[in-house]
């Protein structure tokens, strides 16, 4: 009889462990699919703006069509793209885009001085430390969820209920690179 309450109390425990590894994974997952949501925001809050620094620009620049298209185009490719990373390399895109904005912006002292370009200027820097702050959280989510899922217990509990591992969220090659500053 005390063999059988042994081995009950083992199986008790056995399931109790159970529920709490899958109540965890459950747990990270949501957590993660809130970062994910989190850096989505700031990605819209960003898609939003563009248009209106585009047409700031114009209004200085408007012979620079070509410039001002590529960065429509590149904030409506990053807008549609769907998967994390689609979206990574579209974001790439529009970051470099901005970034030739802001350089073209550099040739027109009208535009650096106009009170608008500055306070869009400023509002898109927030923003982008925002988006780079939530994805330092996604990427911190996601790893620890990654590392729940491969370690051993709880990759047992993972690999029946198909707990996947999340990509994270990383630099692209052009931000990467060195950036060289001459005064």
């Amino acid at each position: 009889m005390t063999a059988f309450y042994i081995i009950l109390a083992v199986l008790l425990i056995i399931i109790l462990w159970g529920v709490t590894a899958y109540n965890s994974l459950v747990r990270l997952r949501n957590k993660a699919d809130e970062a994910e949501a989190g850096v989505d925001a700031h990605l819209k809050q960003r898609y939003d703006l563009v248009p209106n620094l585009v047409e700031t620009v114009r209004g200085y620049a408007s012979h620079e069509k070509s410039t001002l298209d590529a960065v429509i185009e590149a904030r409506n490719r990053a807008g549609m793209a769907g998967s994390l990373k689609d979206r990574a390399d579209a974001e790439a895109g529009l970051s470099g885009a901005l970034t030739k904005l802001f350089a073209l912006a550099e040739n027109y002292p009208d535009l650096k001085a106009n009170q608008n370009f500055i306070s869009l200027q400023n509002e898109l820097s927030g923003i982008e430390e925002g988006i780079l702050n939530s994805r330092k959280y996604y990427n911190a989510v996601a790893r620890e969820l990654n590392d729940r899922i491969m370690m051993f217990p709880s990759s047992l509990i993972a690999s029946v209920f198909h707990f996947g591992k999340r990509d994270y969220i990383e630099a692209d090659d052009a931000e990467r690179t060195r950036v060289d500053v001459r005064f």
